[in-house]
């Protein structure tokens, strides 16, 4: 089994609450799909968890990664201000040792994967297998833009995961489109099966109007899609703190938004 994650988003009560259900799962192996940092309020501490648990370079660089560590690109003026708070967290956060590990860390980080042997093997991306790191695959794009899937899915050889979106679900190359609920949040898949792109949702800033923190296990023949609750209040309490972020970024959590 590997378990799977994706937007973090500097969430601490999220990103530890689901690494206890990775742990009590006895789960080995995680791949991470980017943006560990952002918005949240623990930048510095998830950073530091990640680097822990992903090893052999299974993690990947994600917008606000690369926005922390360069400039943020049309980012609305909430985004960029957390931006460049987190960049001072990891600035200022530590000793000149674990500074630079940090920075290292993130400077390194690749913008695709792919594992073999793995369920036939898989690749993985931040946003989508066409724009790795800033491009949105979004449920309605099934009926509104059907065309951008033939493209994307050009670029798919079989199984891939993707975050960003912060909303998961099974996208097919149809198009079609199935939510966890309507997939049982169990998805099946064969040997010779089609292609398909996997969002495994986000950890610390779920969208979908569930705001339990979000991931997907993949099993030797199915993706489990995975809900687990956690201290949401504290987290919004500690966003409420800094002055350099703004209050929707938690009051959002409690809704899942």
């Amino acid at each position: 089994m590997i378990a799977i994650v994706s937007d973090i988003h500097g969430n601490l009560e999220a990103l530890t609450s689901v690494l206890a259900e990775i742990d009590r799962r006895q789960i080995k192996q995680i791949v991470c799909l980017g943006d560990i940092i952002g918005y949240g309020p623990n930048p510095v501490e998830c950073l530091d968890l990640v680097m822990t648990r992903t090893a052999n370079g299974r993690c990947l660089l994600g917008n606000h990664d690369f926005a922390v560590l360069y400039e943020p690109f049309n980012f609305n003026v909430g985004a960029e201000s957390a931006c460049y708070w987190t960049r001072q967290r990891l600035e200022e956060s530590g000793n000149e040792e674990q500074r630079a590990k940090r920075w290292a860390f993130l400077g390194s980080l690749p913008t695709r994967l792919k594992v073999p042997n793995v369920s036939g093997g898989f690749e993985a991306v931040h946003a989508s297998p066409r724009r790795p790191i800033n491009e949105y695959i979004f449920p309605d794009d099934i009926y509104t833009h059907p065309g951008k899937f033939v493209a994307i899915f050009d670029r798919v050889e079989k199984l891939c995961f993707c975050g960003h979106t912060h909303v998961p679900g099974l996208f097919m190359e149809g198009p079609d489109f199935f939510s966890p609920e309507e997939l049982e949040w169990r998805w099946e898949f064969g040997p010779d099966g089609d292609k398909a792109i996997v969002n495994v949702g986000s950890v610390g800033q779920p969208r979908d109007r569930d705001p339990r923190a979000s991931f997907a296990v993949l099993h030797e023949r199915a993706v489990e899609f995975v809900r687990v609750p956690y201290d949401i209040a504290t987290t919004v309490g500690k966003v409420k703190a800094v002055k350099e972020l703004d209050d929707f970024l938690g009051q959002r959590l409690f809704d899942g938004r």
